[in-house]
């Protein structure tokens, strides 16, 4: 454990065990759940070992035992062990008894609500400020408290290492490969989906091929919002028959449930006037690694300026990933300052804000993220109209950009290269 990289989410899981009996931290595959919950625990179920999960399925209540904090592993292998401390928790379990982990919820689970009794907390790739990239000099939180004040800060992280970030991976396994082996341990995790999880779901694969088309269309589509429909075309094409709805929608369930897919859900705010807002989601994938993977890209690929299919913004498919990558670092950071991410586009499209970090008293900040090094005027319309438009409720506005200089325009707006963005 000498290794263990400190996350975001060790603080809000320190704070929640202080009064909580039973948290769940849930989340991709190989993320860290375990290594963060060994942490603290002090009796361990690996349900994923095949000798351990058949005592357990032999005799469930053995989960409840052992001396506290109780990890239990892969929880979702055997169910019953859900409702055993659902149970033990109506029945008084103190703060901090139990840990559980899950990397997937099976289909058609009616135990998996805990509502009130199992906190469920999520947990993501590693951000770039947990990567330590880069000394982080400017606060999520601080944007929040509506001060606007200065921002400063200076970074050395250039456009090649933003490159490098996105195809490395924020699977803390991974961080140590590179090249080949890098590749060849993200194309086994990508093969595995289909052959493990699916089933483990209780979903067969018929066609495997289909399913990878289907996934690297879904990364093609990164940072977007175009349609399933489109993303089924770009899966298919070139196939005389193209497979039914009820062929591919099972695989944005599954990948949902998987926490591989992970959309940005769009806002629709309730206090202000806006109006005509679309309500798509963004297309995600959980780590920005995988959607490069998928499409054959290495870091030579995106500095070239390989162009999105789905035609971004940027009008790059670099542009498109250093978003997903922006979004990452953003969520993890709104987890530990309990606000929600969303995007903003207008019904037509004529306007849009990458993100919008919304606190729970509804009071948001924008952010803009632009794979430049300098920001124009033209580049802050869309904030400069959300100001307008929502006017108190509008705590800041950033532009997250690649340059290396932290700074506020005599706009207001706040530039941040990404590389200085923290908690």
């Amino acid at each position: 454990m000498a290794d263990y990289i400190r996350r975001a989410v060790d603080d809000e899981l320190d704070d929640l065990r202080r009064s909580l009996p039973a948290i769940a931290l849930e989340g991709l595959k190989g993320v860290g759940k375990t290594a963060t919950a060994m942490q603290r625990a002090k009796t361990v179920h690996r349900l994923d070992d095949p000798d351990r999960r058949a005592m357990i399925e032999a005799d469930p209540a053995r989960v409840l035992g052992g001396v506290p904090p109780v990890l239990i592993d892969e929880w979702q292998r055997v169910p019953d062990t859900w409702d055993l401390v659902r149970r033990a928790v109506d029945d008084g379990a103190a703060p901090g008894r139990f840990l559980l982990t899950g990397s997937a919820a099976p289909v058609g689970l009616a135990t998996h609500s805990g509502a009130g009794r199992i906190v469920t907390v999520r947990m993501r790739p590693l951000a770039l400020f947990e990567r330590k990239v880069e000394s982080p000099t400017v606060s999520l939180r601080e944007l929040f408290s509506g001060r606007r004040g200065p921002v400063e800060g200076e970074t050395s992280v250039n456009l090649e290492r933003y490159a490098d970030e996105i195809v490395r991976s924020g699977l803390p396994g991974l961080r140590h490969l590179e090249g080949r082996a890098l590749r060849m341990q993200l194309d086994s995790y990508l093969q595995r989906i289909a052959e493990r999880d699916f089933p483990d779901m209780g979903y067969r694969v018929r066609n495997p091929a289909l399913l990878r088309r289907w996934m690297a269309a879904y990364a093609a589509s990164t940072s977007t919002s175009a349609s399933y429909e489109k993303i089924r075309d770009a899966a298919t094409g070139g196939l005389g028959d193209k497979p039914a709805k009820t062929t591919t929608q099972p695989y944005r369930d599954v990948l949902e449930r998987l926490w591989v897919i992970d959309p940005v859900p769009a806002w629709l705010p309730t206090r202000s006037r806006l109006a005509r807002l679309s309500s798509p989601p963004k297309h995600q994938l959980a780590d920005p690694a995988l959607a490069a993977r998928l499409l054959g890209v290495d870091v030579g690929a995106l500095l070239d300026g390989v162009p999105a299919a789905f035609a971004p913004r940027d009008g790059t498919l670099f542009g498109a990933l250093f978003e997903a990558l922006v979004t990452l670092c953003v969520r993890v950071a709104a987890q530990q300052a309990e606000c929600r991410v969303h995007h903003l586009r207008t019904a037509r499209g004529e306007r849009e804000v990458d993100l919008i970090v919304e606190r729970g008293d509804g009071r948001i900040v924008a952010i803009e993220v632009k794979l430049a090094r300098k920001v124009v005027d033209a580049d802050v319309k869309n904030l400069l109209w959300l100001r307008e438009h929502v006017r108190e409720d509008l705590l800041d506005s950033v532009i997250v950009t690649t340059g290396a200089t932290a700074f506020r325009r005599r706009d207001g707006i706040a530039v941040v290269p990404a590389a200085l963005l923290g908690p």
